[in-house]
């Protein structure tokens, strides 16, 4: 990628952070607001940063397939907050002690070790909450069951028990794909297939679309497993080495480091093959950042 190219996707990516943090504080109650300590925590959570990136996947690929946005019709924006709250919930639950137990998320201390586990549990759910009422309000029933499929027992949920099932035990490579493909590859698959719906995509833009969502989504978790390895804390804003401490089913842990690297590199040239190349394609962008991140 020439470097004029890595300076545009990351202002792309700055520019829409600000508008997804923008959309979040809009519809995220206000702190001030009774039960003030279950919106303090929500908020807390969500307004700590991050990547952003199933809320943008959402957008580009929106734009990818010429969607049109008007101030009167905002279902993207709608579904771009409710994407980041899923996520956003996804790891308040993650980090619970009963669960990855972890202290540190975005910089700062997790939602249980600020608030307690009770409004960490709350907060999560009440973030799930909100997204599927924005959800709704895109008018797309297509999209809300294409978000309920994407977390539920075939998708996230289903893949953080068979991470819990996994741990300390040997597992094959097709054990911890299946696992990431769930986990974490599913939300994001979504993520895009949410935009191109939105937009009105034809079937073969969906099928494409998809199919580039799934190499990135396993592509980015691949990655993550990485840097918990040969990361830094300070970029990462958690803990690293945590995995292997916790005994957690990592695809580095079970090919190797240099061949989890090459898998991770032939995933990004993969889902870019299913792309159109011509014209300011953001996805094509998105995906290689993707492959080289080092947060």
């Amino acid at each position: 990628m020439k470097q004029t190219e890595a300076v545009d996707i990351q202002e792309y990516l700055s520019e829409k952070c600000r508008l997804i943090d923008k959309l979040l504080d809009e519809f995220i109650p206000p702190a001030t607001q009774a039960p003030q300590s279950l919106h303090q925590a929500m908020r807390y959570s969500v307004m700590a940063g991050g990547k952003r990136i199933r809320p943008i996947l959402a957008l580009a690929a929106f734009e990818y397939c010429n969607g049109e946005q008007t101030r009167t019709g905002r279902a993207i924006e709608y579904a771009m907050a409710g994407l980041e709250m899923i996520h956003t919930y996804s790891l308040i639950h993650d980090d619970l002690p009963c669960m990855d137990d972890d202290d540190l998320r975005r910089g700062q201390q997790t939602c249980h070790k600020k608030f307690g586990e009770a409004t960490a549990v709350l907060a999560g759910d009440a973030l799930h909450d909100i997204a599927f009422g924005l959800m709704a309000k895109t008018g797309s029933t297509e999209v809300v069951t294409e978000l309920a499929q994407a977390i539920g027992t075939f998708g996230m949920i289903g893949g953080q028990m068979a991470d819990v099932e996994a741990e300390g035990r040997d597992i094959s490579k097709v054990e911890i794909t299946e696992i990431h493909n769930c986990k974490t590859g599913s939300l994001i698959r979504s993520s895009v297939r949410i935009g191109a719906i939105l937009a009105k995509a034809d079937y073969k833009t969906l099928m494409s679309l998809s199919k580039y969502g799934e190499k990135i989504g396993l592509a980015f978790q691949i990655i993550d497993d990485i840097l918990d390895i040969e990361g830094s804390q300070e970029l990462l804003g958690k803990k690293v080495g945590s995995d292997c401490l916790k005994k957690k089913a990592t695809y580095p842990g079970v090919v190797g480091l240099k061949p989890a690297r090459q898998d991770a590199d032939r995933l990004i040239d993969d889902a870019v093959s299913y792309l159109n190349s011509f014209g300011d394609n953001r996805l094509i962008h998105i995906a290689l950042y993707i492959g080289r991140r080092e947060k």
